[in-house]
């Protein structure tokens, strides 16, 4: 809620949320998604460029007490990191709506993850291929807790460009898991990698009862 004073003294009224922070009238199902992957790969960018309202992150500056623990190779000019979490809200139509939850990327801060992912239907995992390395971990963690996931290879200026099965094959991914070029920038490109998720969730629930 925003406080607004008319001679600088003090608040004089207080207006309400904005009419795009308000959850539509029409939404009838909402799904939590967490967006994951290692340090720097883009979830905070991702989460602020597709969230229809004010994202709330939790950024600090970064500090000489992260020097010889978090790793900027790669990524120097990086000077705030997530310490808790990223929050956004996008509506897919006028029924669905997806809630987002950006994790911390190093792994000091993934006791996190717990709390985060409760309740989760899916995540999108983020790739920088130019440190493939930091998202290792987390694409084992994801399936060690059984979490469908599609893997977002986010599209930093000068980052190599390979493959997708050369990718797949790099990550140790199986066959069935969705990959997709993304720019965490672009907002039409992150919606689109978010239905990526959502179809593959869907083939997921329609296909489970042939194996039961």
């Amino acid at each position: 809620m925003d406080c607004k004073s008319s001679d600088g003294h003090g608040p004089e009224y207080c207006a309400g949320p904005r009419s795009e922070d308000v959850l539509p009238a029409s939404a009838t199902a909402a799904v939590k998604v967490v967006i994951v992957g290692g340090f720097g790969v883009g979830k905070t960018t991702l989460v602020g460029a597709v969230s229809e309202i004010r994202p709330l992150t939790t950024e600090e500056t970064m500090t000489q007490a992260g020097v010889g623990v978090d790793d900027l190779a790669g990524i120097e000019h990086k000077t705030e990191t997530t310490v808790a979490m990223d929050f956004g809200r996008i509506s897919i139509n006028e029924q669905l709506v997806l809630y987002l939850f950006g994790t911390p990327g190093q792994e000091r801060f993934w006791f996190l993850w717990n709390g985060l992912f409760e309740g989760a239907l899916g995540a999108v995992v983020l790739l920088d291929t130019r440190r493939l390395e930091v998202s290792y971990d987390v694409v084992g963690r994801l399936e060690e807790r059984g979490v469908p996931f599609v893997v977002g290879v986010n599209c930093f200026p000068e980052a190599p460009v390979y493959p997708m099965e050369e990718l797949r094959k790099a990550m140790d991914l199986h066959d069935s898991v969705p990959m997709v070029r993304c720019d965490a920038r672009d907002r039409a490109s992150c919606r689109d990698t978010l239905m990526t998720l959502m179809r593959y969730l869907y083939t997921l629930t329609t296909a489970a009862p042939e194996h039961q």
